[in-house]
């Protein structure tokens, strides 16, 4: 697949099974996430990546999470299931650094530059994939559990494995009505 096709056929799969990705494939997610701008050269990130028996954890940190910050029951009760939904699952957080040329906004559009480019190298090769975020990319309690910072931004969970149904999906936008020219 080259580059425009790539970036021209992109889309994002809500259902996922196994397989997820291989080794091979997981280490060309892994540098792609390592390629995206970075100002300063800072690295302003960190993933964690999540398989196996870290879906059942994460599962529980979700679970606790909820009930310590005492959510609804509806996303208490989800709570566990929200990490069956892929065979693999990279949380990125922003890992703010205070620096005087280098925002914090600058730091986290890096951190999900990053997430893009490892959706992008996933459906690359073959896989899919869907960048979610919601109440527990924003938990205190979350983040208190992963050993992260309170200036720390879980900024995606990128869930990833093989599309369960083709779905392929119609341009959704026009470019005129985007872009104009100054």
């Amino acid at each position: 697949m080259d580059a425009i096709e790539l970036l021209l056929t992109r889309q994002s799969d809500p259902k996922l099974s196994f397989p997820g990705p291989n080794q091979a494939q997981l280490e060309n997610i892994k540098k792609a996430a390592l390629k995206v701008p970075d100002h300063g050269g800072l690295a302003p990130w960190q993933f964690f990546i999540v398989e196996e028996a870290g879906r059942e954890r994460l599962g529980e940190i979700y679970y606790q999470s909820a009930i310590a910050e005492q959510q609804d029951e509806k996303t208490i009760s989800r709570a566990k299931e929200l990490t069956q939904r892929a065979p693999m699952i990279i949380i990125a957080v922003a890992k703010y650094q205070a620096h005087p040329k280098v925002p914090r906004i600058e730091q986290v559009q890096s951190a999900g530059c990053a997430v893009f480019a490892m959706q992008q190298a996933a459906f690359a090769q073959g896989l899919a994939g869907i960048w979610r975020t919601g109440y527990f990319a924003q938990s205190a309690a979350v983040k208190k559990a992963l050993g992260l910072a309170e200036q720390d931004e879980i900024v995606g969970y990128l869930y990833l494995g093989t599309a369960v149904v083709d779905c392929t999906k119609p341009a959704r936008h026009k470019a005129d009505d985007f872009f104009s020219v100054l």
